[in-house]
């Protein structure tokens, strides 16, 4: 009989059994991970280098039922809880977007190794491969069922994300547990990931990339408008700054268009006075098809006057007329694709969607399991790109771990 079993070796997880074990020393305490080995897919953030937290973390960088920043407030900051609780120091990196915050060591595996030592250190056991595919109530607290034997625990910490990367043992299986003993959840939908767009609508333009800004409407209203590289594949559009659009599919299935401005840089009058002046009069006896050389890569070069103008490029740009080129840079300035799907799981960092915030407490226990609690990607909420999913997987983990651990106090 453990004090308390974690299911999940993953970033909550972990910051759930060591914030229990300081809590309180005494307490027993077991991390059981599906996997081989925990931490697979903390060592894998970051593209490697582990974007821990954020240095510009607000309410709304994070979506869902759940108020995250309440729960966040109560914890440490990354910096403070990342050098007084693993002896991990950190940096704003140069790889940070918005304040992105990384190990100084830029490596994931500093991170990990340093949690593990962490986890040694408290005495909290691990147990691999030992996916729990039952949760039964018993009389003094939970038994937990896998292949690979049981588990009694007085009380259960549930920690073991939602349905994406399941390459990194995230396959949605405890959320369909948790529903069957109850336990509500919102819609769920890949987050922090592509979205698809009609191939035809992208065709000549994969591996285009270009900064520039995207906006999300549904029925002609702004949703959300964010910046960066806006990334082209053959039935896609990716990058951070679409990731972060990709929560409202959730909400906006068959709803939601993205346009995509590729040159922030001057107004749609500046730029036309640009285009239909200087670039006309000076390539004037060249074809359509270099009208835009120069300013974009020849591929989206030539799909935008293809798209705008719809005659041969061979066509003499002196030809153009005044109507063109304010078709032209009309697509230029506002480039619209309606959303028709989100990626798969396997290209998802996060999942949209989980355990709503009316089925646990204010101190993440479950309203209808007493001793049962949750944290991490496996509740209602998800973050932007750029730290802020780490940040949640943190805090709620150190304050489940806390509340799980004083609840056996007495």
């Amino acid at each position: 009989m453990y004090d308390i079993a974690v299911i999940g070796g993953g970033a909550s997880g972990f910051a759930a059994a060591v914030s229990a074990k300081q809590t309180d020393g005494r307490l027993k305490v077991v991390i059981l991970e599906k996997m081989f080995r925990s931490g697979k897919k903390l060592a894998a953030t970051g593209n490697g280098k582990c974007n821990l937290s954020n240095t510009n973390i607000t309410a709304k960088n994070y979506h869902g039922s759940i108020n995250a920043m309440e729960i966040i407030g109560k914890t440490p900051e990354a910096v403070d809880y990342f050098r007084d609780t693993y002896g991990v120091l950190c940096v704003t990196g140069s790889e940070g977007r918005n304040g992105g915050l990384y190990p100084r060591s830029n490596s994931a595996n500093t991170v990990l190794s340093a949690i593990r030592l962490k986890i040694q250190a408290l005495g909290i056991e691990e147990r691999c491969d030992f996916e729990v595919t039952k949760i039964e109530k018993i009389k003094n607290g939970y038994k937990l069922y896998s292949k690979n034997g049981e588990v009694e625990c007085r009380r259960v910490i549930i920690a073991c994300g939602g349905y994406a990367g399941p390459a990194f043992g995230t396959d949605g299986g405890m959320l369909r547990i948790l529903k069957d003993m109850g336990l509500k959840s919102s819609k769920i939908c890949p987050a922090v990931a592509p979205l698809r767009v009609a191939p035809e609508s992208v065709k000549g333009l994969k591996g285009v990339r270009i900064k520039g800004e995207v906006s999300a409407y549904s029925g002609g209203k702004l949703l959300r408008k964010e910046s960066g590289e806006i990334q082209f594949n053959e039935n896609n559009l990716s990058g951070i700054c679409v990731f972060n659009l990709a929560y409202l599919f959730q909400q906006y299935e068959g709803k939601l268009t993205l346009c995509a401005d590729l040159f922030p840089q001057m107004t749609e009058n500046e730029l036309y006075e640009y285009l239909a002046d200087s670039v006309k009069n000076d390539r004037a006896d060249y074809p359509l098809e270099e009208f835009l050389t120069g300013i974009f890569v020849k591929n989206l070069a030539i799909y935008l006057v293809k798209k705008a103008v719809g005659r041969s490029l061979d066509d003499r740009i002196k030809s153009l007329r005044n109507g063109e080129i304010r078709r032209i840079v009309s697509l230029i300035k506002s480039l619209e694709f309606e959303v028709t799907g989100c990626s798969p799981w396997q290209n998802a960092q996060v999942t949209m969607g989980g355990i709503l915030a009316e089925c646990i407490s204010d101190k993440l226990e479950a309203v209808k399991h007493k001793g049962m609690y949750l944290c991490g990607e496996i509740l209602d909420v998800a973050g932007d790109c750029g730290g802020y999913n780490l940040q949640w997987a943190w805090s709620s983990g150190i304050w489940a771990g806390r509340n799980c651990a004083l609840s056996l106090k007495g």
